[in-house]
Order: C-alpha cells, then sequence, then structure tokens
C-alpha cells in the first residue's frame, strides 16, 4: 500500500492514494492534516456502525456519533476521546451493546492502539533511502 504526499502551493498538502487526492490545508479551505485524523476516528467508527444497522434493517435516521476529544493541561496531547453514539428513540435495546462492539472494531481506534513502527528518511527522487 502506498500514498503520495503532495505540495500544490501555498499551505496546501495533500495525499494521493489511487484516483483520489485528500486534500489538507492549515488556511482552513480543507481539513487541517490532525483535524483529518480525529474525523478518521469517528467516521471510521460510523462506518462500522452503519453497515451494523444495514445489515440488521435496523433505523438510522437520527443516528450520529459526537465525538469529544479531552486533552492533556499539561502537555496540551488528546488523553482521551470519547465515541457517543447517540440512538434513534425507536432503536431496538437488545442492539444498544452490540452497536458499541462494532464501533469498537475500528480500524483506526485499533491501530492507534497498536500503533505501526515509522521509519523516516529521505531519497533523491526515484533512487535509494539517503541514511
Amino acid at each position: 500500500m502506498e500514498m503520495e504526499i503532495v505540495f500544490p502551493g501555498g499551505l496546501r498538502v495533500d495525499a494521493v492514494a489511487g484516483d483520489m487526492v485528500i486534500p489538507t490545508n492549515q488556511d482552513g479551505s480543507a481539513p487541517a492534516p490532525f483535524g483529518l485524523f480525529l474525523a478518521s476516528i469517528g467516521t471510521c467508527a460510523g462506518i462500522y456502525v452503519l453497515s451494523f444497522c444495514q445489515q440488521r434493517g435496523l433505523p438510522t435516521d437520527n443516528l450520529r456519533i459526537i465525538q469529544r476529544m479531552h486533552t492533556s493541561p499539561l502537555t496540551r496531547m488528546i488523553e482521551k476521546i470519547e465515541l457517543d453514539i447517540q440512538l434513534p428513540p425507536d432503536f431496538p435495546a437488545q442492539y444498544k451493546d452490540a452497536v458499541i462492539r462494532s464501533a469498537q472494531l475500528c480500524a483506526v481506534k485499533k491501530h492507534l492502539e497498536h500503533p505501526p513502527v515509522f521509519d523516516v528518511y529521505t531519497s533523491v527522487a526515484e533512487g535509494e533511502p539517503l541514511r
């Protein structure tokens, strides 16, 4: 799997994945990279919740997830993320715990819990890495 990061100008930094361009920008015209990262957590959980509901024919009108980030006052780093799955009033009670379990299957969350190793280096054009 490979993604190319390009610099189209200004404060814009885009990720190119196949035919898709994911724009980021620090000027507010697109999500900032960190905002996009945070959004990936809630939207990933949302994909699992939506799939769970659709597979069972459960209502998704008025279904939403509120994501809350709690930051450490000392480090200014996020130390806790809450995902509040707000269910519609007619949502069957017997599926409430299962909806939580489906959100916990999120691949982004799993990668945060078991982070990958980062190897950052430079290379020239399409050559070998400079180390």
